[in-house]
């Protein structure tokens, strides 16, 4: 049949015999009559996936498996592979020992760095005002300025920084590093998609994030000091990780090293009226028989970074299984604490600054795809989605790769 809009003649679909054709069966002659019409079905014919599909089958079938390979070999031959993997057992066994004593270094040098901790809460509360020692430490600016800045450049800064001056009403008078934590958050994606704009406000009273290391079980503690707010009453919100170093006995082999498993976070006690991680929705509802219309509230969860704090339960028996949006939740809780406390928290100031901001933290701004995309919380079904009162917002991030808290090592 010919094409409308080509207006050229479609190419037949591929026939079964010549689907299960192997590559040493296509055989072309160019020299023959019409070689150049066959060499163009056999190009077609290669990429098409079912025909890619027959041949990668019979070239496993010609050259054999890996497990089909080790099978064949001798039994003597057998008997010195078992010996070598029980030697990789000891290994494995050897290696979580070693994560295990590199854990108690851990241990041993968080000590030595929580005075440095606490000096970073002083500075950036206010309760503490550096002195000239405690701040010589050239800045960027002082280095272009040692180099000798050219008067463009130095207009450049003058009109930089009176754009600067209207992101905030900071000056001269302005006490401690306003809000420091907050400003770290929206700095790294991992953390800036779980906050809200009505995260904001409450995260402003954030005033230090510290780390707690715990021997035995292996694992640590995340807590989040607020001053006074008129969101909560908590003064501090914490987050557990429980970790585990020791291979699995049913996959030995596939030990990397210790792994969150498990998290509990802890009860915000929220006052009247201003806990953002749930919202109302009015539905309305139509009798069947009767046809009456009555409209119905319900709460349900909304999305927020203080969800943070109330993470899927881990089962208490390791062999049950978890349903995948739950698993897809604690995995990407993980990662968020394990991100915290490996490089939020030893380096705040770096992440204040976006010194430390990795390349992939920072998004193009050119090319169709970006431009083409919507913005995050806009894809477009969200909003009849919301109506439904059973919606459950942690899910539909979960079904979309969102972290909506936190992934395993």
């Amino acid at each position: 049949m010919a094409d409308p809009e080509k207006g050229t003649e479609a190419t037949p679909a591929p026939t079964q015999e010549e689907e299960n054709m192997s590559e040493d069966e296509v055989e072309v002659d160019e020299d023959e009559e019409g070689g150049g019409e066959r060499k163009e079905l056999v190009d077609k014919l290669m990429k098409d996936p079912q025909v890619l599909a027959a041949l990668q089958t019979k070239l496993r079938r010609f050259l054999g498996t890996p497990s089909g390979y080790i099978s064949s070999l001798p039994t003597i031959v057998k008997r010195r592979i078992k010996a070598l993997k029980k030697l990789q057992l000891q290994y494995t066994d050897l290696e979580a020992e070693f994560y295990q004593e590199v854990h108690a270094l851990e241990v041993k040098y968080d000590k030595m760095h929580q005075s440095l901790y606490e000096k970073r809460r002083l500075v950036v509360n206010s309760e503490h005002e550096p002195n000239d020692e405690e701040c010589d430490f050239p800045s960027d600016d002082e280095e272009e300025e040692d180099k000798g800045l050219s008067k463009d450049m130095e207009e450049k800064a003058k009109i930089d920084e009176k754009e600067e001056s209207k992101v905030h009403d900071f000056d001269e008078n302005t006490k401690g590093i306003p809000e420091f934590w907050l400003t770290i958050f929206k700095n790294v994606d991992l953390l800036a998609e779980m906050v809200q704009d009505y995260d904001e406000p409450i995260l402003k009273h954030l005033t230090d994030i510290q780390l707690k290391f715990h021997d035995q079980p292996m694992g640590f503690t995340l807590e989040f000091h607020f001053k006074e707010n008129d969101y909560f009453t908590n003064k501090v919100l914490t987050k557990y990780y429980e970790m585990k170093c020791v291979p699995d006995k049913e996959d030995p082999f596939g030990f990397e090293g210790p792994e969150i498993f498990k998290c509990k976070g802890c009860t915000i006690d929220w006052k009247k009226g201003k806990n953002v991680t749930v919202k109302t929705i009015k539905k309305k509802q139509k009798h069947k028989s009767r046809g009456a219309v009555r409209t119905i509230t319900k709460t349900v969860q909304n999305d927020s970074f203080f969800n943070f704090f109330n993470p899927p339960p881990v089962p208490e028996d390791p062999d049950e299984e978890m349903d995948d949006d739950t698993q897809a939740l604690l995995t990407a809780d993980f990662e968020i604490g394990h991100y915290i406390r490996e490089r939020i928290v030893p380096r705040a100031i770096l992440f204040y600054t976006g010194e430390a901001l990795d390349d992939e933290d920072f998004e193009e701004e050119e090319g169709e795809e970006a431009d083409n995309l919507p913005p995050i919380g806009e894809e477009g079904d969200d909003e009849e989605e919301e109506d439904d009162p059973d919606y459950d917002p942690t899910k539909d991030k979960a079904a979309k790769g969102q972290p909506a808290e936190c992934k395993q090592q």
